[in-house]
């Protein structure tokens, strides 16, 4: 099946949009900061602690409030204007790397200061996401938006190649304090895109009152779950992805130790192995962007992701592991990129934020689960059982869902049947103003 993409016909159709390319502009800029943010972070941590576990307990930190929140923002995401919500969420996270960067400069940082303001990052994720993701659409409309998310992820996997490689060189010659100086001032980039932003080249979807009752709120977040529910290749898309971000997306906590206690290669080692799964990445995107997505890449991408990552726990050479975390890294964005445009193309444009929030909330929600569970296995049996153990899961679930994609409605052609039935009423509270909504939004990139 070559679903989706009627955009993917043009590799750069998106750019064509002027709010995208400040967008994107934008965007490049801070993702290389927030990447040596993320390497910075997960190194300060084994430095103070030196346990693997204390990585996973980050982690739970960072996206746990995704977990408890992150369905309460796909309703911001669509009741809000989104350019101003990301004026908000984009400064939260520019002043919590400030405060990382004093921390770590005085030399009086401490373990729950670090996690108490990854926390307050969890929460800003949990508004934050759903409402970026929701946005593409805005921006680019329906026909370039599966080429809008192919390039938001070469972009984020070009600041993920580039970020952890200067945060590894970065760290070794002045510390971690000046990595996150680096991304706090890269948010400026970010904030000034949103401000030349054209109101009036965005292309807003119908956005409901904010619902005024406890139970208006739970019944708006029962139209997105329920939409879920009832759509096979979506539900599909979010179990696969759910299960393997569990399993196999835990290289923040399984490969410093790696580098640290197995290879032996210090952060600047670290550093590239990071940047060696972000060129990978960097690699799949572009040839989504040019080439087009089938729907069935997200399954086959989880099957490499799996297979690289058990190669890798069973050997530890360095020069071999950079090449199998390159493959890592283009089997999981072909997997997350292919899923994310499944689900952008296919639900209708009052419910995307609360079902970009579902697959948000399963895909950065799931990751606590997976920190905890696979930092105390590398804490007890080693990082290489754990990267191997969480491959394994990946390809299973992956040739679990090929049985699944197969059973799917399918039309005479043989081809899936994509939105053969209506989606579900929308309650919506008051009235949807199509022409009242306020200013849309951008600024972020794939998370």
């Amino acid at each position: 099946m070559n679903r989706p993409s009627a955009a993917s016909t043009a590799g750069l159709s998106a750019f064509r949009h002027r709010n995208y390319r400040l967008f994107f502009s934008g965007q490049l800029v801070s993702m290389v900061g927030t990447w040596m943010t993320s390497v910075a972070q997960s190194w300060l941590i084994l430095q103070l602690t030196g346990n693997p576990f204390d990585l996973g307990l980050l982690t739970v930190a960072q996206f746990g409030p995704v977990l408890v929140l992150g369905l309460f923002g796909g309703l911001i995401a669509d009741g809000l204007p989104k350019r101003r919500t990301m004026y908000v969420t984009q400064t939260v996270a520019m002043g919590v790397s400030f405060l990382l960067f004093v921390l770590a400069a005085t030399h009086t940082v401490q373990v729950w200061e670090v996690f108490v303001l990854g926390a307050v990052m969890g929460v800003r994720n949990a508004v934050d996401m759903p409402t970026r993701q929701a946005f593409a659409v805005e921006m680019v409309g329906r026909e370039d938006v599966g080429n809008a998310i192919a390039l938001n992820s070469a972009m984020f996997n070009g600041a993920r190649v580039l970020g952890p490689a200067i945060a590894g060189l970065v760290i070794g010659a002045f510390g971690v304090s000046i990595a996150f100086l680096i991304d706090a001032v890269s948010f400026l980039a970010v904030l000034l895109g949103l401000f030349l932003m054209n109101e009036q080249e965005l292309r807003p979807a119908p956005r409901f009152d904010r619902p005024a009752s406890v139970g208006e709120v739970f019944v708006d977040l029962a139209d997105g779950l329920r939409y879920v529910r009832r759509t096979g290749l979506i539900m599909l898309a979010i179990a696969i992805v759910g299960v393997v971000a569990t399993a196999g997306i835990n290289f923040t906590i399984l490969i410093p130790p790696l580098a640290a206690d197995v290879l032996h290669v210090g952060a600047s080692g670290y550093g590239f192995l990071m940047a060696a799964s972000g060129l990978g990445s960097l690699t799949a995107a572009l040839f989504i962007a040019f080439g087009g997505t089938r729907a069935t890449r997200m399954l086959t991408g989880a099957i490499v992701l799996g297979v690289a990552e058990i190669l890798i726990g069973g050997i530890s050479n360095y020069d071999v592991d950079l090449v199998l975390m390159f493959v890592a890294g283009a089997g999981a964005i072909s997997m997350m990129a292919t899923a994310n445009t499944v689900i952008q193309l296919e639900v209708p444009d009052e419910l995307r934020g609360r079902v970009m929030s579902v697959y948000l909330t399963v895909f950065a929600g799931t990751n606590p689960i997976g920190g905890v569970a696979f930092g105390a296995i590398a804490a007890n049996a080693g990082a290489p059982a754990a990267i191997g153990i969480g491959g394994a899961i990946s390809v299973v679930a992956a040739l679990v869902g090929v049985v699944w994609y197969r059973r799917l409605p399918r039309g005479s052609s043989g081809r899936l049947t994509m939105r053969k039935r209506p989606a579900p009423p929308v309650t919506v509270v008051g009235v949807l103003d199509q022409a009242g909504q306020m200013t849309a939004d951008p600024a972020g990139a794939v998370d």
